[in-house]
């Protein structure tokens, strides 16, 4: 079965051509980063603009480089939330307009449940139930995922995103946007304890994040030093801080896994193409004797390929949408199983 996916949540307008959920035979990504750098980070506006211009240039690559008309496609995917609603607009009104016109079925698909497919692709052993950590730009989630379409969110973050607090201590640090990658390299060189930044404690859940206390931490430092006139290493920073975020992320799930008993660990999202991140999940799971399962790095950001692996198992539990389809900024992975 093959499924043509359609990306548009955030600030990448991406396509692509996955058979039967696991075998990517098409996976186009056009990306906004150069323009958006010039802000420091997403302009909504111009993302939206953007997605416009770029949507069926790349729908049309996508099914060029997979070899297929529209005639050799069973159905369409496309994420409609959660996401920059502008964004998401452009996508879903592209895909259903593309589905009346075809005839072929439209399934709606969650962004997140398409980072967490991210890893079928890269892992074809890969079966639910299994616990999943969900690390991006904009959520931080662990996720009990018992099947391919049924999830329970056992812990969230209560303000910033994982991926969110990278980007804010990167711009304080003088780094480009999206300062990810370039926390990930200046952390190699920079000592980890060279800076002693606290863990932020919930209260109510134990498995829930708190990243705002941190980044405020890391910018106070930063801030002061400059009104004292004194010269900080970036790179210890960078290490002290990445240190602290994988800490939090490794001890929450830990705790979550020792407590649900699960054997099969998963990463997802954006922020698990950190490579400090990864080695301390490789830590946590080889101390449970557990499988650890991380997606191959051109799956960790937005891409399309990952919303038609995940499309293929809504398709199979009926999951169908008409021209009725909106777009919604925020959703829970919980309102959306079946």
């Amino acid at each position: 079965m093959k499924i043509l996916s359609i990306e548009s949540s955030c600030d990448e307008t991406a396509a692509a051509v996955v058979e039967d959920g696991r075998k990517v035979l098409s996976n186009i990504v056009a990306s906004q980063i150069d323009e958006h750098r010039l802000y420091g980070g997403v302009v909504p506006e111009i993302a939206s603009r953007r997605h416009v211009e770029s949507i069926s240039g790349v729908t049309s690559e996508a099914m060029k480089e997979a070899s297929c008309g529209i005639e050799d496609i069973d159905a369409i995917a496309v994420t409609y939330a959660p996401g920059l609603i502008g964004a998401l607009l452009v996508g879903v009104s592209f895909a259903k307009g593309l589905s009346m016109s075809s005839g072929k079925p439209l399934i709606p698909v969650h962004h997140i449940a398409g980072h967490i497919a991210a890893n079928y692709i890269s892992h074809p052993d890969l079966e639910p139930p299994f616990l999943c950590l969900v690390i991006s730009g904009g959520h931080s989630h662990i996720v009990e995922v018992s099947g391919y379409t049924k999830y329970r969110v056992i812990g969230r973050t209560r303000d910033d995103a994982a991926g969110e607090c990278f980007d804010k201590v990167a711009r304080v640090l003088g780094f480009p946007y999206p300062g990810g990658k370039y926390i990930d390299d200046a952390a190699k060189s920079g000592s980890k304890t060279a800076y002693k930044f606290t863990n932020p404690k919930v209260s109510g859940c134990e498995y829930d994040f708190s990243f705002s206390g941190l980044k405020t931490a890391v910018i106070n430092l930063v801030h002061n030093a400059e009104q004292r006139g004194e010269e900080i290493n970036r790179c210890d920073v960078a290490a002290s801080f990445e240190k602290t975020v994988a800490d939090i992320l490794g001890e929450k799930l830990m705790a979550a896994a020792k407590a649900t008993g699960y054997k099969k660990l998963v990463v997802a999202g954006g922020v698990s193409a950190n490579t400090g991140i990864r080695s301390k999940m490789k830590k946590i799971s080889d101390a449970l004797g557990a499988e650890l399962y991380l997606p191959e790095m051109k799956y960790c950001g937005d891409n399309a390929a990952m919303i038609g692996a995940q499309g293929y198992y809504d398709f199979l539990a009926g999951r169908r949408a008409d021209g009725s389809l909106n777009a919604a900024a925020t959703l829970s992975l919980e309102d959306i199983c079946l």
